[in-house]
Formats: C-alpha cells, structure tokens, sequence
C-alpha cells in the first residue's frame, strides 16, 4: 500500500474549484453574515453555550452514544451522577469544555491554525484529560488493552490499525501524513472560498489519515467547528455541525456513506484518492453546513425568540412585568439589577420581587446575587423557545 503522503492526494482541489463548491461556499458566506443579527452578544454567548450541549449530544450520538442533554448539563455543572449514567455523561461533559475553550480562543483572537499539529494535538489532549477512565483505554482485536495518551498520534513502534474496511497509513508514517495535511490546508486557506470549502475535504482526509488511536471522529468534528470560526462563518458559534452530520440530509445513514464514498480510489480523475468522491463529499457536507446555518437563522430569530420568551414567562410567571423584564435583558444583554426598577417603571421593592421570580425559575441567572442578571435558557422549556433544537431525545426522559 502507498505509504508516502500523496496517498491522500487530492487533499484540496488542486488547480481548479468547481462551481458547485465555489456556489455553496457563497450561499454559505451570505447565510452566516445574517445569523444572530440584531442580537446582543451577550445573548449571543448565552445561546452558544446551549449550542455547545446540542453539537456535543450529536456528536456523541455518531459515536453511538445517547446521552440526555439533562445528564450533560448535570455533569457540567459537578451534580452527582447516576452510575450507570455518568461515564457517558462525563464523556460529554469533555467534549463541552474543550468547544467553550475553542470559542473563548476565537472571540480572543488566539486561535491557532485548526489544521495544524499543533491544535489538533491539543484538543486530543484537551479531550482525553477531561474524560472519565473507562473511555481512556483502547481495545485491540485480540482482547488486549492499551491506554490512550492525551495528544499523543501514532508513531514508531505503535500498532497500525484498521477502521472497518479502511486501513489508515502505518502508524510510523503519520508524522509525514500530517505534515502534509497541514501545509496542503494552509495553502487551501489562502482565499475565502478555499477557508470554507476546506471545511469538508479536511474533514474526511483527517479520519482518512487516523492520526490518534482513538477519538478521531470527536477530533475532526472540533476541528471543522473551529474551521468554520476562520473561515468567518461561525456566527457567534450559534450553529453546529455535529448535528447535521448526525442527522444527514435525508436519513442518518448519510454520514457514514458518504465518508466510505471519499474513500474511493481515484478514476483516471488525478491523485491516489478520487477527486470525483472527494467533490460528492465536499458538495454533501457544504450542503449540511448550509442546512444547518439556516435551521440556526430560523430557531434562534431575535423577533421571534422575544414573542416566544414572553409568552412562555407570562404562562410560568405570575407576574405583570415579568415579560418586559426579559426583553429587555435580551435585548440589552445584561442588566444591572437597580435597572430593574427603571425597565418595569414600579418600585424597587417590587421589581426586586420580579427579578426573585425569573431567577428561581431559571429565566435568569447572575454569577452572584449582586451582579448583573443575564438570559438563561431553562431545559424544561427548550423546545418551546427553540422547537425542534433536540429532535432525536425526550427532555422529560
């Protein structure tokens, strides 16, 4: 078998783009300039964080692994876990952490380059120092055992491994792969069109390669949401991917099938790999992408969110004031608490009484019972504010 980097040639289109792609990535473009307009970046990174649980629970789901987004958040917050429950829980609990930190990278504007050595090898490392025991081993074939360690790819000495029908380069060649890989998407983001469709093909040519013994998958899904931050679409990180890919365009299959399809040899069509596959699957996963830009546009409308959070608040709330109060506190971001007074114009006793109410039912939220309040979004009432968010579980399972 070919051992030597061009095996995963065509990593890009080399020479030429083609228009389907190069349309894609335009409809892409404009479709993020739009999401979140209008909304206040505080509430912006509230709703990331509520993202951040949807695109964990659907990358897991890929896995085969079906955690509550209830058990997710109970493990971010350090509750106690069930047993039979928290190793999963704990896996996503990773999974969120290292995303938040990837976010908080960007909005910092010291995110490294996401297909470099470098970042990927920090985000394994991220994951896996997170994760609980149980996951933090790999099971050979033939029975055996072996630990995984943090950041760490194939190399020398390592076992080579077998993904289904694929057989990824030997593990004494990764360090040459992922050489390659790294320059061939730095020269591929050079232009704005190039950032975004190099989301899909590094995609599938990352799990190609293999580099880890295990967590690839969870890898190249980070990897393509932070992408997706340098190629100027992730919108405040409001959309995920994971949840296209989990989902697929018309069944849940669709992922799978197409990463087998880029597989294909080449056809008289250039490189080791074929350019036609590689252009199937690059179409499918800009296409995804865009789904789920303009599945995020529609939940997460400003105009819409407000009617939906006052109509909620005034069924839950028995309180007047309660709906203008969150308005404004979506509208502003965050909101002192002796502004309360000036917002529900009453007395400070009164809205003091109204802040309580929104607080305890967990419309509200502050880092201390003096600090500003910012929008929460309570999980009991999720799928109200954003029907359709978690369509593969039951929240009051």
């Amino acid at each position: 078998m070919l051992e030597t980097p061009t095996r995963i040639k065509p990593c890009f289109f080399e020479e030429h783009i083609p228009t389907e792609l190069a349309d894609l990535s335009v409809d892409i473009q404009r479709e993020a300039t739009g999401l979140g307009l209008g909304l206040h970046p505080d509430s912006a990174a509230e709703l990331a964080d509520l993202v951040r649980v949807m695109n964990c629970y659907y990358s897991n789901l890929i896995e085969g692994h079906n955690t509550r987004p209830r058990d997710i958040e109970r493990a971010l917050a350090d509750a106690e876990l069930e047993e039979e429950i928290r190793p999963l829980a704990l896996e996503a609990r990773a999974h969120v952490i290292v995303q938040r930190a990837i976010d908080e990278m960007h909005r910092k504007g010291t995110l490294p380059c996401p297909t470099s050595v470098e970042f990927l090898t920090w985000v394994h490392k991220s994951f896996y120092d997170e994760m609980p025991d149980e996951f933090r081993m790999i099971e050979h074939p033939d029975g055996t055992q072996e630990p995984i360690v943090p950041g760490r790819m194939r190399q020398d000495n390592d076992r080579d491994v077998a993904v289904g029908r694929h057989l990824p380069p030997s593990s004494s060649r990764v360090a040459a792969f992922m050489d390659h890989f790294d320059k061939r998407f730095q020269v591929a983001a050079r232009s704005s069109s190039g950032r975004i469709i190099a989301i899909a093909s590094a995609h599938h040519r990352l799990n190609y390669i293999h580099p880890f013994p295990d967590g690839n998958g969870r890898v190249s899904r980070l990897m393509s949401h932070a992408m997706a931050f340098t190629a100027g679409i992730g919108g405040q990180g409001s959309w995920s991917v994971s949840r296209g890919l989990a989902r697929g365009l018309t069944d849940r299959g669709e992922y799978k099938r197409m990463m087998d399809l880029a597989d294909s040899p080449r056809r008289g069509d250039g490189g080791n790999l074929s350019q036609a596959a590689l252009k199937t699957f690059s179409e499918w996963f800009l296409n995804v992408t865009l789904d789920q830009i303009m599945f995020s546009t529609k939940l997460f409308d400003l105009g819409g969110l407000d009617k939906r959070y006052r109509r909620l608040v005034l069924d839950t709330i028995d309180d007047k004031g309660a709906p203008d109060l969150i308005s404004a506190v979506l509208r502003y971001g965050a909101l002192d608490r002796g502004d309360a007074q000036v917002v529900l114009k009453t007395s400070e006793r009164t809205a003091r009484n109204t802040l309580s109410k929104l607080t305890a039912a967990g419309y509200l939220k502050s880092v201390s019972p003096k600090t500003p309040v910012r929008l929460a979004f309570p999980l009991d009432y999720r799928e109200r504010l954003f029907p359709n968010l978690f369509g593969d579980v039951d929240l009051a399972g």
